[in-house]
């Protein structure tokens, strides 16, 4: 009998995913994380029974610096947890950044779940907020017309940027003496890890409460930890039973999520140098780089060559690329190949179209070229914030 030569679904799945660009969640769990399933413990982790659900979060919360940790489904549960554990009654509000996760893409919860109005910050500076913008909008005292600030949300990395460590303790230390609590979404804190080589104990250490994703970037196939004080952890558990989120036998994720943090996070460091490398490449063709590319995301417009992010998109699907939008993702699983593919399409659309292009003048063309290497400071262009939110293709 002849062994089939046609490739398997699952083979089929590894590459496009080598060619896809929209996000860092979509990777796929190798053949060698799968194998350590069968060897997963099979407690009941609502009842605090499973071995390796208990171990991660341990382990975690030990990383962070923090007494205690809580595996569950998603990111956007472990936020939602942390905001809604941490406050008790209304009328309070929660000050963000206007772009940030917790905001824009988790279908209201702070409002829905906490009752809690969120006082949604545009950083002056157009990278990350300030203690002066903080200061500026936190709601102080007791008049009963308005919700006092009682949490300070912050996100890092956001859209790829990386907060200032030295900005997150100004805050952190200000708060503190307001009574202010903090929170941080670091669904892809393990990139900060990565580019600055802070201890993720550091990085966590400003904040009463942390969110971290098992599967951006570091490709769990399931999983975020919420890690802060035990007294905070008893609490959330509960409403992650209020919430529906208990996992029963969780073992086997938590095996992937600890295989992926022990394995992936060291090869975080290569996905950032490709996205330097696409940057770079693209800003030289004449591309509009409208983020700076500070850790594994290139926010591109490439209108100044003449032809739509649409048109690109469409042409790039023909190739077999994957693109979601202006935002562009190097995760761990996407090749060198497709990089240098999406480039030379570019470089071609850049001939095709170039009776159309309306080049970029001095100023955005040098704001351009510092985003390629990651720079922002003194080269923005004035009045301009970076992204006001993003457009996610579900299709």
């Amino acid at each position: 009998m002849t062994a089939s030569l046609e490739p398997t679904p699952n083979e089929l799945k590894a590459r496009a995913i080598a060619r896809d660009f929209r996000t860092d969640t979509i990777t796929t769990p190798t053949d060698d994380m799968i194998s350590r399933f069968i060897n997963a413990t099979r407690g009941d982790n609502v009842y605090g029974e499973d071995q390796d659900t208990e171990e991660l979060q341990d382990h975690i919360a030990k990383l962070a610096g923090k007494e205690a940790g809580l595996f569950c489904v998603s990111g956007t549960m472990t936020n939602q947890l942390a905001i809604r554990t941490h406050l008790t009654q209304p009328p309070h509000s929660v000050l963000l950044d206007a772009r940030c996760h917790v905001h824009c893409h988790e279908a209201g919860g702070v409002a829905f779940h906490s009752q809690a109005t969120s006082l949604a910050i545009v950083p002056s500076n157009g990278h990350h907020l300030t203690l002066e913008d903080v200061e500026a909008n936190l709601v102080r005292g007791d008049d009963i017309h308005s919700a006092p600030t009682r949490i300070v949300a912050l996100e890092n990395t956001l859209s790829g940027t990386v907060m200032p460590q030295s900005e997150v303790v100004r805050i952190s230390d200000a708060m503190r003496k307001e009574g202010v609590i903090m929170h941080c979404d670091g669904a892809r804190m393990w990139e900060v890890v990565a580019k600055t080589g802070l201890s993720l104990e550091e990085l966590c250490r400003p904040f009463d409460s942390v969110s971290l994703c098992m599967s951006k970037g570091l490709g769990a196939p399931i999983g975020s930890v919420l890690v802060g004080s035990r007294a905070l952890i008893n609490k959330a558990k509960w409403f992650r039973k209020l919430f529906g989120g208990g996992i029963r036998q969780s073992g086997m994720l938590a095996v992937g999520a600890r295989y992926a943090l022990d394995n992936h996070l060291p090869l975080l460091p290569g996905t950032h140098a490709l996205a330097a490398h696409l940057s770079s490449s693209l800003s030289d063709l004449g591309v509009r780089l409208v983020i700076p590319t500070e850790t594994n995301m290139c926010w591109i417009d490439p209108t100044p060559l003449g032809f739509p992010l649409a048109g690109l998109v469409s042409r790039a699907k023909a190739r077999g690329i994957t693109l979601g939008g202006s935002r562009l993702i190097c995760h761990f699983q996407i090749s060198t190949e497709a990089v240098n593919d999406l480039i030379n399409l570019v470089t071609e659309m850049k001939e095709e179209f170039k009776a159309s292009s309306t080049p970029m003048g001095p100023l955005e063309q040098a704001q351009s070229q510092a985003y390629a290497v990651g720079q922002w400071e003194g080269v923005g262009v004035p009045g301009k914030t970076l992204r006001m939110g993003v457009t996610y293709d579900t299709k």
